[in-house]
């Protein structure tokens, strides 16, 4: 059997000799902290001057009718492909069909008229007077058989251009005036972003400004494709009710994949020189002067005072204090002293 004074010896000599040696171990040094870095470049591009709008046909017509009437047919819903010449509605005809008429007949009658009346000036029964004033009943008769006529093709409204419907106005059974609009038609061709401006903005913005063109519909899309655009139209005066200026922007290398009504963002590329853009994480207040963290080649890192010119959605362009090229820190900012190395999860 064992002892057990001797057991109990044993285990105080254990304890005093592990306390031993942990008083003589130094403490285990802390890793360096851990940062995210970027390194800071310029860009041309001024991100808060981004502008959301919809696509439009370039051309776009509010067709009518030439003529009044009540519809009696509409041949086209919006979103319909249609060719020139196409019909797209009819009007109630039978009108139009007795004027034309009623029209001809008086043609006939004043050129057979003007048949007696010439008999009758070859003979000397009648003066010259009575002659001119027939010729001019027999052409003013011409002129309105032609006018009926041509009115009475106007009951059936075709497309002047190829393009897709993209609203119509009228149903079949309405009674319409002449030149009411009955669908509005956008053409194929040219597309254009219809943006509105605040009026902050329009003092940077001149006509063929350079755009760039991003739909959201393709913005989480592996090729992240974008398109050139170019300011073409400026309203002159604001929007009574947004007090924002209306604005085109065309796309000048639109493809089929764009379609009408999508939604797109233009963004403005900033004239003259470029600039530095640092996140808000970035920057530290020290008093009243914004400073960051620039990180040397040997990971030790410093703070450094910079004067920024101004806030954006993307981050504060800097004015002075840093130059492209150089790693500061993105995010951990605020855990750093001077001189402290630290290490980079991501630049």
């Amino acid at each position: 059997m064992i002892n057990r004074p001797y057991l109990i010896a044993a285990a105080c000599g254990l304890i005093v000799t592990l306390g031993a040696c942990g008083e003589n171990a130094p403490p285990p040094a802390a890793p360096p902290k851990l940062v995210k870095a970027l390194i800071v470049g310029n860009s041309a591009m001024e991100e808060s001057n981004r502008y959301s709008g919809e696509v439009h046909a370039r051309y776009e017509s509010q067709l009518g009718f030439r003529v009044g009437g009540k519809i009696v047919e509409r041949m086209v819903d919006a979103g319909a492909r249609v060719k020139v010449g196409q019909a797209l509605a009819r009007l109630d005809s039978a009108d139009a069909q007795l004027t034309s008429v009623q029209a001809e007949a008086n043609r006939a009658l004043a050129i057979a008229d003007l048949k007696r009346t010439q008999d009758l000036k070859a003979k000397n029964f009648i003066s010259q007077a009575a002659l001119d004033a027939r010729e001019s009943a027999a052409k003013a008769a011409e002129a309105q058989a032609t006018l009926a006529k041509n009115q009475s093709t106007y009951t059936t409204l075709v497309a002047d251009a190829a393009g897709v419907i993209a609203a119509t106005f009228a149903e079949p059974g309405q009674v319409v005036a002449a030149g009411q609009p009955i669908v509005r038609l956008a053409r194929e061709g040219e597309r254009d972003v219809v943006i509105s401006i605040p009026e902050n903005h329009m003092t940077a913005l001149k006509m063929g400004a350079p755009a760039k063109v991003t739909l959201w519909a393709g913005q989480n899309a592996e090729d992240g494709k974008s398109y050139k655009g170019v300011l073409r139209e400026l309203a002159p005066a604001a929007d009574p009710a947004t007090r924002t200026f209306a604005a085109r922007v065309r796309i000048t290398d639109a493809d089929p994949t764009i379609l009408l009504g999508m939604t797109a963002t233009v963004t403005f590329a900033e004239p003259g020189a470029e600039r530095l853009t640092v996140p808000l994480t970035a920057i530290l207040q020290q008093g009243k002067a914004p400073t960051v963290w620039v990180i040397a080649k040997d990971s030790t890192v410093s703070q450094r005072p910079i004067e920024i010119e101004r806030y954006a959605d993307a981050g504060a362009i800097v004015k002075s204090g840093l130059r492209a090229g150089e790693r500061i820190v993105a995010a951990g900012a605020y855990k750093l002293t001077a001189n402290e190395k630290v290490r980079v999860a991501e630049q």
